[in-house]
């Protein structure tokens, strides 16, 4: 399986529409604004979900999937032709709405049960991994030696939560006990719910708090 994890980059062109009349095209968009994520959804479901599915799909070799959220979206090929030749198609769709690939974001991956058992022979001892939403994407096995996606939350990720655990911790070291508990839970349940079952990262920050609660209550009032 060969996959492109892929992220949009609105930018400002100019397009000719009907009578060969130039009109100047701007995207507008609000950067963390609660309708942003409305808009996005809208825009990419015209501009990429529906081609993608009644364009594409019609006239690939294999199999294709395309996940997305928001303006991040990974497209999962059987074959490898078939990734190349959509990722340039890609760039002329996205080319006519004001939008582009994002480089640094944009690459082809093989990843899956082939990938794991052909590592060795392209000189590696693992496929790639995908980073996609937060999480790190791995080839890895099941109890029963079964291909199975692992997840686990990417390192920088990671690093902020638990950052702002402990932040959180020492702001509230002052309150009762239960009130402590309610904050630290409440935290703590946003970052599994987010992070989805399966991942081998999750308890992280809860051995975080074990390790932190006994210092931050040894430390006396301020």
């Amino acid at each position: 399986m060969y996959v492109l994890p892929f992220k949009t980059k609105v930018k400002h062109g100019t397009r000719t529409i009907e009578r060969n009349r130039p009109v100047k095209l701007k995207v507008t968009f609000c950067v963390q604004g609660v309708i942003s994520v409305l808009l996005s959804n809208v825009y990419l479901h015209y501009v990429l979900d529906l081609w993608f599915e009644r364009v594409v799909k019609v006239r690939l070799k294999g199999e294709a999937r395309l996940v997305r959220y928001i303006d991040d979206f990974v497209i999962c090929f059987q074959h490898q032709s078939d990734a190349l030749q959509v990722q340039e198609a890609l760039r002329h769709r996205l080319g006519k709405f004001g939008l582009t690939l994002e480089p640094t974001k944009t690459k082809l991956v093989e990843f899956g049960r082939f990938a794991q058992r052909d590592a060795g022979k392209r000189g590696r001892n693992r496929p790639e991994t995908i980073y996609f939403l937060g999480m790190t994407l791995y080839c890895s096995r099941n109890l029963k030696g079964n291909f199975k996606v692992g997840m686990r939350t990417e390192k920088s990720r990671l690093r902020r939560s638990i950052s702002s655990l402990q932040e959180l911790m020492r702001r509230i070291r002052h309150y009762v006990i239960s009130d402590q508990v309610s904050e630290i839970n409440a935290a703590l349940g946003g970052h599994y719910a987010m992070q989805h079952r399966g991942n081998e990262r999750l308890m992280v920050l809860a051995h975080h708090v074990d390790a932190e609660v006994p210092v931050l209550l040894d430390d006396g009032p301020c």
